[in-house]
C-alpha cells in the first residue's frame, strides 16, 4: 500500500496544483489520515478507503461551476482509469468508486458502505473546525465574495444566502454536516470542531 500511495501523492499533485488551498494536496492528505484513523475504529477494508480518499477530488469542479453535482461521478470514474493503468487490484474497484462518488455532499448520494461512509465523514471533517474555517475563506475568496453582510453580518433579519456571503455557509451547510456524520467517532468530532466554529462567531460578532 506504500507504494501505491507515493503514486497516488504525486498523481494528486500533478492534478490540483498548489493554486487552491482549499483542494490541494493538503487537504487530501488530511482526509486520507482521517479516513485511516475511522477506518481502524470501524474494522474498514483499508484497500477501498486509502484509495478512495486520495482520489476523491481527482476531478475537482469549482463550487459555482454548472457540472458541480458531476464532479463525484467523473473523480470515481477518472479513478477507476487510473488505478487500472497502476495495476492496483480490480476487486477494489466498485467498492472504491461508490466511495468517490458518495463523498460529495453536492451529490447528495447516501454511502452504502463503511468504506463510503468513513470517506464522506473524512472529507466532511475537514470542513469543520479551523482548518475548515481556513478553507471556507479561501473558498469565499476565490468567489470574490465579501465574508458577511455589513448590514446584518448574522442574518437577524434576513435570509441566509452563501451565495452572496461567506459566513452564511457555517448555518447553511457546515451545521448540517457536523450533525449528520455516518460513524459514531466521526460524529463527536465534528461536533467537537463545530463548537468552535461557535466560538469562533462569538470573537467575530464582538470585533465587528
Amino acid at each position: 500500500m506504500t507504494n501505491f500511495e507515493e503514486i497516488f501523492s504525486e498523481k494528486i499533485l500533478q492534478v490540483l496544483g498548489t493554486k487552491d488551498p482549499a483542494h490541494d494536496l493538503a487537504h487530501v492528505k488530511r482526509v486520507v489520515s482521517v479516513a485511516k484513523k475511522l477506518a481502524g475504529e470501524e474494522n474498514a477494508n483499508l484497500e477501498v478507503v486509502v484509495p478512495a480518499a486520495w482520489l476523491h477530488d481527482l476531478v475537482n469542479l469549482a463550487k459555482d461551476h454548472p457540472q458541480r453535482k458531476q464532479a463525484s461521478q467523473m473523480a470515481a470514474d477518472e479513478a477507476i482509469l487510473f488505478l487500472k493503468n497502476v495495476q492496483y487490484p480490480e476487486k477494489y474497484f466498485d467498492g472504491i468508486h461508490h466511495a468517490i462518488v458518495a463523498h460529495s455532499f453536492s451529490a447528495g448520494i447516501k454511502p452504502e458502505t463503511i468504506e463510503a461512509k468513513i470517506v464522506q465523514d473524512a472529507d466532511r471533517l475537514d470542513a469543520l473546525g479551523a482548518i475548515g474555517l481556513a478553507r471556507l475563506f479561501s473558498i469565499t475568496t476565490q468567489l470574490n465574495r465579501p465574508f458577511y453582510d455589513e448590514r446584518d453580518p448574522f442574518a437577524e433579519k434576513r435570509e441566509l444566502d452563501d451565495k452572496l456571503y461567506g459566513i452564511d455557509h457555517i448555518h447553511i451547510k457546515l451545521k448540517k454536516i457536523s450533525e449528520t456524520m455516518n460513524t459514531k467517532s466521526a460524529s463527536m468530532e465534528a461536533l467537537r470542531r463545530f463548537k468552535f466554529i461557535e466560538t469562533y462567531l462569538i470573537e467575530l460578532k464582538s470585533e465587528i
